[in-house]
């Protein structure tokens, strides 16, 4: 759909007035995300694209046999109602079976990344108490070192690999039962334990109730373009293991019954637009750093794809201008900024068929959220204003929001940090204009002050990432005596820019150039150094503070 046809009226103020939580007593994320599509025998769930080029589909029907078998293996080894179980697997249709066959049973999901050393499996398995994990290959190699470290880490599953010591997949599938009776859930028990990616401080477990979902899906609605249509497929590089891949799109895609695309592959330009193209993708959440590699490598994907999407939702780091426009120009698609985190999901963005999609901003409360800005004594701030974006316990209508997290696991003192009254708060810095779009100014442990002006990186990286030598960058402060700091930026810059030492001095004060002229005189970075790739999280977010204690350290030499 062309940017023209998406120059709607605002019908904003009219969907989020109307809207109304419906959170039933009872709930269970697998029967809503499975059993009930499992009667249609050719409804289609996953494509399960395999690196050599061939591919696995699977039915609802059979997810749900699947998902049985392992629910009925999962009881014999002593899992019940509140048990962590690990999964430690990359995209495939077996995580969706762990996830459902743990609900079904009334225990705690517990999703891990396979990009996880041994030393972030210990200290997950060990603060969680997990008995099972479901592991293939990558999982294993990382997991076997620790486990001795683990003791109440009682049984591997393991898929694809062999361990002396662990539990065949595939053999104990064909032994067990397709046929399993669910226990009954409540709306308000525990579901999943994902802990946040841990760019401030240790990971936290934060152990989200089933009724979460139901809290996503209005989000994910309208940053969906209203989806679902009746062709509607969705892919997302974003791991499943990560609330991004889990809560924005493998289960509310299943929610509706429509299918989901995995690929174990490793993410690029052109794998990611052939993929599309190959299963027709309508949806799709893609990280402001992949639109990033994917506007740097391939201007015009459309000259060289058949490509079918109708919405692209973007989160984890402000998207910038630069990537906006060029989604509109390039792909054909008004990318819609979303905003929430592990604890909250999906509370923040824009849906360009409802409302207009300012370049830049992270959008508008969705309908359901009732989100402000507030200072640091928990009072909520006016338009105009800069503060903590914050997520009120109750709706516009007084009603509960069911997006909201139970705990933090094993930390009640972090639990009772995160709220200010019935205000729960990100930790992330917004201004509030007169429209009610919130705009992104980072973290707040990323904002600083050089020579008396308030930094803050977004902007400034948004900048770099329009010269074309930039393929992505991040600001940080550099400790200086003087001004008290330099605004610094580390830049990786596009494939193919030569590189000698005249030409990066040379480099070096364009790029300043660039900035002074499109930006404040104080925010151009007054050092630039470049790098071969930012620190990232495994969601796809820019470490900054990597390179804040970098550069702290050699402040210090």
């Amino acid at each position: 759909m062309s940017p023209n046809k998406l120059a709607l009226a605002d019908q904003y103020a009219a969907l989020y007035e109307e809207f109304h939580w419906q959170v039933p007593v009872d709930f269970n994320i697998a029967s809503l995300c499975c059993t009930r599509w499992a009667s249609e025998p050719d409804r289609i769930a996953i494509y399960d694209d395999h690196a050599d080029g061939g591919q696995m589909v699977v039915t609802y029907a059979q997810l749900q046999r699947e998902a049985n078998r392992l629910s009925n293996i999962l009881q014999g080894l002593g899992v019940e109602r509140g048990t962590r179980v690990a999964i430690v697997l990359p995209q495939r249709y077996e995580v969706a079976v762990a996830h459902f066959a743990c609900h079904q049973l009334g225990a705690i999901a517990m999703p891990m990344s396979v990009l996880f050393g041994p030393d972030a499996l210990e200290y997950r398995l060990q603060d969680s108490g997990a008995i099972v994990a479901i592991v293939d290959g990558a999982g294993l190699a990382n997991l076997a070192p620790v486990r001795a470290a683990c003791p109440q880490l009682q049984h591997l599953i393991t898929l694809d690999c062999d361990s002396a010591d662990s539990l065949d997949w595939s053999q104990k599938m064909a032994q067990a039962s397709d046929q399993f009776k669910p226990v009954g859930t409540r709306s308000s028990d525990p579901a999943v334990l994902i802990y946040t990616s841990g760019t401030t401080g240790a990971p936290k477990g934060a152990l989200i109730p089933q009724s979460a979902l139901l809290g996503n899906l209005s989000g994910f609605v309208a940053s969906q373009n209203w989806f679902p249509h009746e062709d509607d497929v969705f892919w997302s590089p974003a791991d499943w293991a990560w609330t991004g891949g889990l809560m924005d799109a493998l289960l509310p895609t299943l929610y509706f019954g429509r299918p989901i695309v995995a690929s174990r592959a490793r993410f690029s330009a052109e794998s990611a637009l052939h993929l599309m193209e190959k299963y027709r993708v309508t949806n799709s959440f893609l990280f402001p750093t992949a639109l990033k590699i994917i506007m740097k490598a391939v201007p015009k994907p459309r000259e060289q794809y058949q490509l079918k999407l109708r919405a692209i939702m973007s989160a984890g780091e402000a998207v910038g201008d630069a990537v906006f426009n060029w989604t509109q120009t390039a792909l054909g698609v008004t990318v819609n900024e979303m905003f929430g985190q592990t604890e909250v999901n999906y509370i923040v963005g824009n849906s360009a068929e409802k409302w207009p999609a300012r370049p830049g901003s992270m959008g508008r409360p969705y309908p359901g959220h009732r989100v402000a800005i507030i200072d640091d004594a928990g009072n909520e701030l006016l338009a105009g204003s800069t503060g903590e974006v914050a997520l009120n316990r109750y709706d516009r209508h007084g009603h509960p929001d069911p997006v909201f997290f139970i705990r933090y696991w094993n930390m009640p003192d972090a639990t009772a940090q995160k709220y200010s009254g019935d205000w729960c708060r990100t930790g992330d810095l917004a201004s509030l204009d007169s429209d009610g779009y919130l705009w992104y100014q980072g973290r707040a442990d990323d904002m600083f002050k050089a020579a008396g002006y308030r930094i803050g990186p977004s902007e400034i990286e948004n900048c770099l990432v329009k010269h074309a030598a930039v393929a992505n960058a991040a600001v940080v402060p550099k400790p200086d005596a003087e001004r008290g700091n330099l605004v610094k930026a580390f830049v990786v810059l596009t494939e193919g820019v030569t590189r000698s030492a005249e030409s990066d001095t040379r480099l070096v004060s364009e790029l300043q150039q660039h900035v002074r002229g499109m930006l404040a005189p104080y925010e151009y970075p007054k050092e630039i150094e470049f790098i071969d790739a930012l620190p990232m999280t495994t969601t796809g977010k820019v470490q900054r503070r990597v390179l804040r204690l970098l550069e702290e350290e050699r402040a210090q030499k």
